[in-house]
């Protein structure tokens, strides 16, 4: 029983500490180093907050495509040979994104750490 105890705990630490550890591949950035990326158009711009968390309060530039629907859309809306760089509130919902779009083929994935939080 006491086995069983260390099993799930040792379970419960690999799933938070798998969603907190940076995706591999991912470049990470801070919002100041963000203000330098915003001025290259060749790179593609991804806030991946709800429509009403974008339309409160967002950067000019960025699109909003939503995490729960971007499995469905991102290869629709965005180019594979140009780097995405992806926000959210905190930087938790953006580390998920960067890793679905590895996961989907994107080989120059950015996420913004700290996210709109620290946007200043």
């Amino acid at each position: 029983m006491e086995y069983l105890n260390y099993l799930l705990i040792a379970l419960f630490l690999f799933f938070i500490i798998n969603r907190i550890i940076p995706a591999k591949g991912v470049r990470q950035i801070s919002t100041t180093d963000l203000k330098n990326e915003l001025k290259d158009k060749k790179k593609q711009f991804v806030d991946v907050r709800t429509p009403e968390e974008f339309k409160g309060n967002s950067i000019r530039g960025f699109k909003n495509l939503p995490l729960h629907q971007l499995t469905q859309i991102a290869e629709k809306e965005l180019s594979k040979d140009k780097e995405v760089i992806v926000i959210c509130q905190s930087g938790m919902r953006s580390q998920k994104a960067s890793k679905l779009l590895k996961k989907l083929g994107f080989t120059k994935v950015t996420n913004v750490k700290g996210g709109m939080s620290a946007w200043r």
